[in-house]
């Protein structure tokens, strides 16, 4: 079996296609004249998570959302600083603009 094989329809098959083709063509609004016209590749835009912070340094306002390694920052205010992780992270809601 060759490739020209795998790809062939049946007439059935091939009628059911052209029916569901024609189907989104209406739905869509499409015209044959369009389906002529060379496409225009139009980039779909960029999807930019902004992260979600999960602590907040309370003096100097730094960030961090949890992922990858602790910021230095972050091991200066527990460890240094004296500043417990719930402190942390209640900076993150008293930051937040309210409602």
């Amino acid at each position: 079996m060759d490739e020209s094989d795998e790809l062939s329809l049946s007439a059935r098959d091939k009628a059911a296609v052209i029916h569901k083709i024609r189907t989104l063509m209406e739905y869509w609004a499409i015209t044959p004249e369009e389906l002529e016209q060379p496409l225009e590749y139009v980039p779909a835009p960029a999807f930019t998570a902004v992260p979600t912070i999960k602590y907040r340094h309370p003096q100097s306002g730094e960030t961090w959302d949890g992922n990858g390694t602790h910021p230095q920052w972050l091991r200066d205010a527990l460890l240094k600083e004296g500043f417990t992780v719930d402190q942390l992270k209640a900076a993150v809601a008293e930051s937040e603009p309210r409602a």
